[in-house]
């Protein structure tokens, strides 16, 4: 293992944390803004239609893997930066 998968290790868990509080407050910001609800629905309410749970389903995991990708291409960068060596 070299000294830049080292680094990444810690690194990664810390932006993966950070990227799911992230990736959570943006989906709630853009539910409220586009639906004007508090809450999105989940897979068991029972008040909702397939169309409405799919949707919120696709747009949730658009906004959490964009944000993975940010967040861990971001990590990847900064210990390049910090060691001259992509980690793997």
């Amino acid at each position: 293992m070299n000294r830049a998968q080292v680094l990444y290790k810690p690194v990664g868990l810390a932006t993966g944390m950070l990227g799911g509080m992230l990736a959570t407050a943006v989906f709630k910001r853009t539910w409220k803004a586009v639906t004007g609800e508090g809450d999105a629905p989940d897979a068991m309410d029972k008040d909702r239609s397939w169309g409405e749970i799919l949707a919120t389903a696709a747009v949730q995991g658009a906004i959490f893997s964009t944000v993975k990708a940010a967040v861990d291409r971001g990590g990847a960068v900064t210990v390049r930066r910090l060691t001259g060596t992509w980690p793997d």
